[in-house]
């Protein structure tokens, strides 16, 4: 059995009914691409349909590029759930959270939770791809009809 300090990023926080569309989606990709070559494919695949071949083309690079800066320079080993389970893990909300936290312009606040996943010296390119990745995935989920979050800023009432 592994040690439960391992286990963490496991934890159960969110439903992914619950998430919004763009973190559902992020979560979808990260557990396709952490399921190896073939399940990097159908992340491609799945982007190339949503956005066309060459913003989906992109928008898989720049998730790449996260993920790999992730893999390299992570803190410890992301933990996600399977494809299909219906929880959210503590690891991909918060990767969910920080690419839609980049993608509304609020970097400070992206590096902030980009620093709990890897050490300082890479927050800024990690952060640039995650801005680049959220930017992507918000042009997907317009696209698709859904409801694009507004920035952090904006006035609400």
């Amino acid at each position: 059995m592994k040690h439960e300090r391992d286990m963490r990023g496991a934890f159960p926080v969110a439903a992914m009914e619950r998430l919004p569309a763009t973190e559902a989606l992020l979560v979808q990709l990260l557990r396709a691409w952490c399921d190896g070559p073939k399940g990097r494919v159908r992340a491609q695949a799945a982007l190339v349909d949503r956005l066309g071949a060459a913003r989906g083309e992109a928008c898989h690079a720049a998730f790449t590029q996260v993920m790999q800066t992730l893999l390299r320079h992570g803190r410890r080993r992301l933990v996600r759930h399977h494809a299909d389970c219906g929880c959210v893990g503590a690891d991909e909300a918060i990767l969910a959270h920080f690419v839609s936290t980049a993608a509304t312009g609020e970097r400070e606040d992206a590096m902030l939770i980009a620093s709990l996943l890897v050490d300082g010296a890479v927050l800024m390119p990690l952060t640039e791809a995650a801005v680049q990745l959220g930017l992507h995935l918000r042009r997907a989920e317009g696209r698709a009809g859904g409801q694009i979050p507004e920035p952090a800023r904006a006035t609400r009432h």
